[in-house]
């Protein structure tokens, strides 16, 4: 069974993620802060992580930015997961080192092609 890391502040983002993620066979473990989420990331080592972009203390790109510092995550994928949509903050966000984007409101079958492409594969060599 994989394990998948939410970061997410949301509540009702957190339990459709969860819900999906769980009906399809997959262990989850969540945080609602960026800070939170870098500390779990560490301490679990996730096979990957769902990472909302707003969060109330550090966002997405500067949790990221400390998830990559640490060499025993590396091989770990990050993807965003944000309702932003306009073009220049996707490419903003893809800019700072995640795997992929997913937009909110979730695709259902995008979301779960995005996570069984990352589950099998891992992250490309960077």
């Amino acid at each position: 069974m994989k394990t998948i890391l939410i970061v997410e502040d949301n509540e009702k983002n957190m339990k459709l993620v969860r819900d999906i993620l769980r009906h399809n066979g997959h262990a989850t473990i969540e945080a609602v802060t960026g800070e939170d989420g870098v500390r779990l990331a560490l301490e679990a080592q996730p096979d990957l992580v769902l990472m909302d972009i707003q969060l109330p203390d550090i966002d997405g790109i500067e949790a990221l930015r400390r998830i990559r510092e640490a060499p025993l995550l590396d091989g770990v994928p990050v993807v965003a997961v944000s309702a932003s949509v306009m073009p220049d903050d996707h490419q903003k966000i893809l800019r700072s080192g995640f795997d992929a984007f997913v937009t909110k409101p979730i695709n259902l079958k995008q979301f779960l092609d995005t996570v069984k492409r990352f589950l099998e594969s891992g992250r490309a060599p960077q």
